[in-house]
């Protein structure tokens, strides 16, 4: 099982990224999909999670400019990430969750990739 997450890059403030993370070796449809975050010195959180349903959910702090989107047929996820702000500043990490329901916790997923880093200028 591999996960790849890219698409991280520096950007200013107010700019958009979108990041992709590329399953492999998994059945990637019946996963619910979740995106981390960890800046330094801070504990890795939740940031998004879409389930087999392609049912969303989102940390508040992203809501409304973030948005979590998956192609089954690609067995890719993705990160839309609009109106960047420097405390988005972080290495970006997906994971895979062998469950029909959301997790919010780094625990609750058993599958992780190398993470992508995200860096917003002020």
């Amino acid at each position: 099982v591999q996960l790849q997450a890219s698409g991280g890059d520096l950007v200013q403030a107010g700019g958009s990224l979108r990041l992709s993370c590329a399953a492999s070796g998994m059945p990637f449809r019946n996963y619910v999909m979740g995106w981390f975050r960890q800046a330094p010195g801070k504990e890795r959180e939740f940031v998004a999670a879409i389930n087999r349903n392609s049912i969303t959910r989102y940390a508040d702090s992203v809501k409304g400019r973030f948005t979590i989107s998956r192609d089954n047929g690609k067995d890719t996820v993705y990160l839309q990430m609009n109106s960047l702000k420097p405390e988005d500043t972080a290495v970006y990490y997906c994971a895979a969750r062998a469950s029909s329901g959301i997790g919010y916790m780094s625990n609750e997923y058993g599958k992780w990739g190398v993470g992508t880093q995200v860096t917003v200028s002020s």
